[in-house]
């Protein structure tokens, strides 16, 4: 059966709750191998197909998540269409924790990743369009599915990508703040640019598990306070992940 729907687990959704008839594959690829097993599973009379980004044991670093085994492996499933959902930070006064996020643009400040499939020796070196990094139409269809599932998002913003694993100072989200940057996170690249070498539509639903350093009053960042935040966001993405499906 055909995969109508890709979705790329973050932190907190390391399994996709409401799946039937499920299967898990160990892919291998021309990148290695994935960070967990491909479970693909019926939702209604769709097929959906999921991947933990950090594996089911989140143990695998930002920096260190193989990305292009990832996307790589999914496209051979046969999917054409991938949801990356993210664990971000809020620095816009409207994307506080608990808030879902539909960005529209990327600003990639990490380093040292494997960030094409045009690396390969003999590869077709590819100079993609990514003045729009997220397909328009699939964010749109993000979009209506929340509405049609209840569920309020933030239409837009821009998605600043850092290295990790470390939370960022003060400076570094000021700097980010004056770039443009709407939220911080460290998964958004170049998963994002990698999907786009592969010919996937791809968006982001981005979980607002705290706000970044220094946009509000807390000194510190507490860490049980990031994970009560994303396991209230990540409630929201399966119905509005079962309403794309409904209308597809």
């Amino acid at each position: 059966m055909s995969i109508h729907l890709a979705v790329i687990g973050g932190t907190g959704l390391y399994r996709f709750p409401g799946l039937a008839d499920v299967s898990e594959q160990a892919l291998d690829t021309p990148w290695g191998k994935p960070s967990d097993l491909i479970v693909s599973g019926r939702l209604g009379s769709r097929r959906v197909a999921f991947i933990a980004r950090h594996g089911r044991g989140h143990d695998i670093l930002p920096h260190k998540v193989n990305y292009r085994a990832n996307l790589h492996a999914l496209k051979q499933l046969g999917a054409s269409r991938v949801i990356g959902v993210n664990a971000v930070g809020g620095i816009r006064a409207d994307m506080g924790p608990r808030v879902v996020a539909i960005p529209d643009q990327i600003i990639d400040y990490t380093h040292g990743r494997s960030t094409s499939f045009c690396d390969a020796e003999g590869a077709e070196v590819r100079h993609i369009d990514f003045s729009e990094p997220y397909t328009s139409t699939l964010r749109k269809d993000l979009i209506a599915a929340a509405a049609r599932a209840g569920t309020a998002v933030v239409d837009g913003g821009c998605y600043g990508a850092t290295q990790g694993p470390r939370l960022e100072t003060r400076a570094e989200v000021a700097r980010m703040r004056r770039d443009g940057c709407d939220l911080v996170g460290m998964t958004g690249m170049p998963e994002a640019a990698l999907a786009r070498e592969l010919d996937l539509d791809y968006a982001c639903l981005a979980l607002v598990a705290n706000w970044a350093a220094g946009c509000d009053d807390e000194a510190e960042i507490s860490l049980d306070e990031i994970f009560a935040n994303l396991e209230q966001a990540t409630a929201k993405v399966p119905p509005i992940i079962a309403e794309m499906l409904r209308q597809s």
